[in-house]
């Protein structure tokens, strides 16, 4: 990669032209040519640094339930327990983490069904010791933003301003789950990308565009960009952060920790009598070293005392929920060892 393919990787991480040529409008802010631009996306999808250009929507928003889950296993049963919870389609993060509770994996499940009930599906395994259900009680942050331009990198401070969104309900119509489904494809890199979905979903292309601004509007889509694959442009320390923070301060810890440009993930989450932590969140850096560095200056910041960071070893999967196909699996299917 050069320095513009980083520039251009900063850019659609975070803003996409919602117009019929997208990518010819990118090009002009570049100073490139719409063919010099698409060759350049094309190389770098073909490299496996975008995994795809797509909606990224709000997993309640759009009704369904989701959570983290956290299981102490057997070091030696770890990997089958892993492979079987890779198996449930509900499930599209799993990570091997260095801590008593060793495998940290996310799972959404559609409206109608029940998370606690997936998650006794697994209990049939062997290996598990202790399993903690750790949903979201607050959303203060989520977007992953990775800096590609070294010299770029924003000062550790909370600087950014939380999006303001308009609230509205979202009703599961047929109609609505049509959109969702097709939205959540990859996007072609083409001259016109969004013409193959207005003449799948039977209207025009200012329809569908209409539509994404709709759904950004009222933060059903969170936005619509490129995801990265982190590994990929050498973000390898994948730095979990848990603070034991509390409870009359979670609101002002979570809010200020969700401001700061390094953190892409800030969740109030369930304690337990073996896990204190309350509030969740995330860094992506280069090296283990420099997640450490930056979650002391965090600290020194927001005047927590007890942290922690767990660091993910090992990917055992990522992955997109898809939303709407569940007519694709049947997720009451037993999940057997």
């Amino acid at each position: 990669m050069d320095k513009l393919d980083k520039e251009i990787l900063n850019e659609i991480q975070w803003t996409f032209p919602l117009t019929p040529k997208p990518y010819e409008v990118m090009a002009k802010k570049f100073g490139l040519s719409n063919e010099e631009l698409m060759k350049r996306l094309v190389s770098l999808k073909e490299a496996g640094i975008i995994r795809q250009i797509s909606a990224i929507f709000d997993t309640r928003k759009l009704g369904y339930k989701s959570a983290l889950v956290a299981m102490a296993i057997d070091p030696d049963k770890l990997d089958d327990v892993a492979n079987q919870v890779n198996r449930h389609p509900g499930v599209s993060h799993n990570y091997e983490r260095n801590h008593e509770y060793n495998l940290w994996f996310t799972l959404a499940v559609p409206p109608g069904s029940d998370l606690k009930t997936e998650i006794d599906k697994f209990s049939k395994l062997s290996g598990i010791q202790k399993t903690r259900l750790l949903p979201t009680i607050k959303l203060f942050k989520i977007g992953v933003k990775l800096e590609m331009v070294e010299e770029k990198k924003s000062d550790i401070k909370p600087s950014e301003e939380k999006k303001k969104i308009t609230d509205a309900k979202f009703v599961a119509t047929e109609e609505e789950k049509n959109y969702i489904r097709e939205l959540q494809k990859d996007l072609e890199i083409v001259e016109r990308p969004f013409l193959k979905s207005a003449q799948k979903l039977g209207i025009t292309e200012e329809q569908v565009l209409e539509k994404i601004r709709q759904y950004e509007e009222t933060g059903i889509m969170r936005r619509f960009a490129a995801i990265l694959r982190h590994r990929e442009v050498g973000f390898t320390a994948n730095g979990m952060i848990v603070w034991k923070v509390p409870d009359e301060k979670i609101e002002e810890v979570g809010a200020k920790l969700g401001a700061f440009p390094q953190i892409s993930h800030c969740y109030q989450r369930p304690v337990y009598q073996d896990w204190p932590y309350s509030v969740f969140s995330m860094v992506h850096c280069k090296s283990i070293a420099e997640a450490e560095d930056m979650a002391k200056e965090i600290q020194k910041q927001v005047n927590v005392n007890e942290y922690k960071i767990l660091f993910s070893s090992r990917e055992f999967k990522k992955t997109r929920v898809e939303y709407f196909v569940e007519h694709e699996f049947n997720i009451e299917d037993p999940i057997t060892a």
